[in-house]
């Protein structure tokens, strides 16, 4: 009775304070078969209010049935269900509604529920493993573009019972939060994601272990968590909720290796970069980059103009950027090769893909710029809008550095969480920038047509713009003569020592391998060691990034 008195308010409070054709619809499920938690009704009221105030209608139930006929609704919430609560025919209409397009929202113990179904143990992420008592902890937050946790600050402490999960799901889901474990007692998971979000078919998925208390559906962060969980997963706002690994912070709150060019800069507040007059460009000074992946949030004001630029060489000139590399556009307005998503002035973007994927002026996006050899991909939440490939021979993706722009006093554009993750990195072996003992020559079977020959025992060579940082494999394509080794260190000829490989002797050119250890921090430096004469030529080589 008192479940049915609750779903009548939540419908009435809806539809009284909505639009009568509200945006989007969403159903709140809350069966439970094991424990209750005494919270669910203040979730519930939350969830309403929530919906009254932005524009989507809410209907809440616990009767599995309303499962065989999912259609009408745009995201379902499992608010703090437990045990096994659909049968199997329930289950399969909910997969064909997840696979077409549909949006799930778990919260708190959504996430012990259906032990014994596989296909909702990775639309939820991970299974809950047990709990310490309820205590304060510190969440903090690594995706600050996100539309649940983009109003959050690097930390938040709140009270709340922190569920250890039976495995860690960052391998398969995006990491919107995670929690830090020194800060109470009974975490046992190391690394402990708490929030995250994925895609599983054309579906959207967001979780959130918060949400014990009936405090927390008062605390208006916690709300705006639940109201961005529910937009994601109702399509109402974009993300970029694909599993991410392995990147390195350029920027997230320390300027530490920039430096700006030009007139103007960037203001700094809550690690959040905003800029001022121009037109400049903050580029990073410490460090060329070649096959790369580079991740930034961004934020628009208006109308405004920015851009982020790659592949451009050090200078103090921010028109060098512009005539010697390539910007990827920020402007809602401008011509179709000049807006958002374009490579200004070579290629447009893919306009209907990127504006279903843009979130409008005043809310986060976030951008990939995936470089490969010549190759520049854009994706704008995880979508790809643009793929550019240079014939310019004045330009180079190859190598060089990477920036953003301050276009004028008019153009307000925010940059958060700077970050970049190094891909394998194949270069020409006759691109060394120093050396002893080596020559190029001409090679009609290499790339290039050229090669590093008539390489002797103690010859070096070395790399200025190949940094060995996060290095984990080397490779090289060879043509041997008597045989020998490449040495791989790091900073110098004589620098640390991370690995060596072995060159057969004789025969074609083949390819060959080696694991590396150690930790790198230096230019490539490669020292080739065997007998007397004619070891070995080396056409390429490539540093896989851990």
């Amino acid at each position: 009775m008192l479940h049915r008195l609750l779903t009548l308010v939540l419908v009435a409070a809806s539809l009284s304070a909505t639009p009568a054709e509200p945006a989007y619809q969403v159903l709140v499920f809350s069966k439970t078969a094991g424990f209750r938690h005494d919270s669910i009704p203040a979730g519930l009221r939350a969830i309403g209010e929530l919906g009254a105030a932005h524009g989507f209608s809410v209907t809440a139930t616990e009767d599995a049935a309303a499962f065989t006929d999912l259609g009408r609704y745009d995201a379902v919430v499992f608010l703090s269900t437990t045990g096994d609560v659909l049968d199997a025919a329930q289950q399969a209409a909910f997969e064909r509604y997840i696979d077409g397009g549909g949006g799930y929202v778990g919260v708190h113990s959504a996430a012990d529920t259906e032990y014994d179904w596989p296909y909702y143990g990775r639309l939820v992420g991970a299974y809950f493993k047990n709990h310490p008592a309820i205590q304060q902890a510190t969440v903090r937050t690594e995706d600050r573009a996100h539309p649940a946790t983009a109003h959050l600050g690097q930390t938040w402490t709140r009270t709340d019972e922190w569920y250890n999960y039976r495995a860690n799901p960052r391998a398969d889901v995006h990491v919107l939060q995670n929690l830090d474990e020194s800060s109470y007692t009974g975490g046992d998971m190391g690394d402990h994601p708490i929030t995250w979000c994925r895609t599983q078919g054309k579906g959207r998925s967001f979780y959130t272990g918060l949400g014990h208390t009936n405090e927390s559906y008062a605390d208006p962060a916690f709300r705006d968590v639940l109201l961005g969980g529910i937009r994601y997963a109702a399509g109402a706002a974009q993300a970029d909720c694909r599993p991410e690994n392995g990147y390195t912070a350029l920027y997230d709150g320390s300027l530490a290796g920039w430096s700006q060019a030009g007139p103007g800069g960037f203001t700094e507040q809550d690690a959040t970069l905003t800029s001022q007059g121009g037109l400049g460009l903050l580029w990073y000074r410490a460090e060329e980059f070649a096959s790369y992946s580079l991740k930034l949030d961004w934020r628009v004001t208006g109308d405004g103009n920015s851009g982020v630029f790659v592949g451009f060489p050090a200078s103090d000139d921010p028109w060098s950027a512009v005539n010697n590399g390539y910007e990827v556009q920020i402007d809602a307005t401008d011509a179709p090769d000049r807006t958002t998503g374009s490579v200004y002035g070579f290629k447009a973007a893919d306009l209907a893909a990127r504006d279903a994927a843009l979130n409008p002026p005043g809310q986060w996006n976030t951008y990939e710029l995936l470089v490969e050899d010549e190759r520049l991909r854009v994706f704008l939440n995880g979508v790809r809008i643009n793929d550019f490939t240079n014939t310019d021979p004045r330009r180079s993706l190859r190598q060089g550095h990477v920036g953003i722009q301050n276009h004028g006093p008019t153009d307000q554009v925010s940059f958060r969480d700077i970050r970049i993750r190094r891909l394998g990195a194949t270069v020409e072996a006759e691109s060394c920038t120093s050396g002893r003992g080596v020559r190029v020559v001409r090679d009609p079977r290499a790339g290039g047509g050229k090669v590093l020959g008539h390489l002797d025992d103690g010859d070096w060579a070395g790399y200025a713009n190949v940094t060995t940082r996060d290095a984990a494999s080397f490779s090289a394509r060879v043509s041997a003569g008597r045989g020998g080794t490449i040495q791989i260190r790091s900073g110098s000829r004589t620098g640390p020592l991370l690995g060596s490989v072995a060159v057969p002797a004789r025969g074609g050119f083949r390819t060959v391998t080696t694991p590396l250890t150690g930790t790198g921090t230096g230019p490539l430096h490669l020292v080739f060691k065997g007998g007397r004469g004619h070891l070995f030529d080396v056409d390429a080589l490539t540093l896989v990034r851990r």
